[in-house]
């Protein structure tokens, strides 16, 4: 199992950013285009414990599908999405929120693990984990 965490501090009030995180609306924006991110589940939807989503997107002209199910729900503090079904063996992605110097901090702490035994070991160093390191830039939402 792989852990990436990533910071990244917004000059926005933590009720703000906690709402524009949790709309999965929002998450073809924040998306980088060469996934073909899109959600299928219709919108509008009540987030909480026990949602699930569903979105479609395309690798390598590989079309594939991914579910998550939202598995803690605390706003405007924390909340964690689970893959049931999708690319990885495994995929948690814990999302916090934390009032700091007139701002918040956004921490995103993904555990995932990639299928495939051994060869899926050599693509998560080789591929996965630039992948998501791409995924998880997020400098572009500084001014949002």
């Amino acid at each position: 199992m792989a852990v990436l965490v990533r910071e990244q501090a917004f000059p926005r009030r933590r009720e703000e950013l906690f709402a524009f995180f949790a709309d999965p609306s929002n998450l073809e924006a924040i998306t980088p285009p060469w996934l073909n991110f899109r959600i299928v589940t219709p919108m509008p939807v009540q987030m909480g414990a026990g949602t699930l989503l569903d979105y479609r997107l395309r690798l390598f002209k590989v079309p594939f599908g991914w579910r998550t199910r939202i598995e803690a729900w605390d706003p405007p503090r924390r909340f964690r999405d689970v893959q049931i079904e999708g690319p990885y063996a495994t995929w948690d992605h814990l999302h916090e929120f934390e009032e700091r110097d007139g701002g918040t901090l956004m921490r995103d702490t993904v555990r995932y693990a990639v299928p495939c035994g051994p060869l899926g070991a050599a693509a998560r160093v080789l591929l996965v984990r630039r992948w998501l390191d791409r995924i998880f830039r997020r400098d572009m939402l500084a001014d949002r």
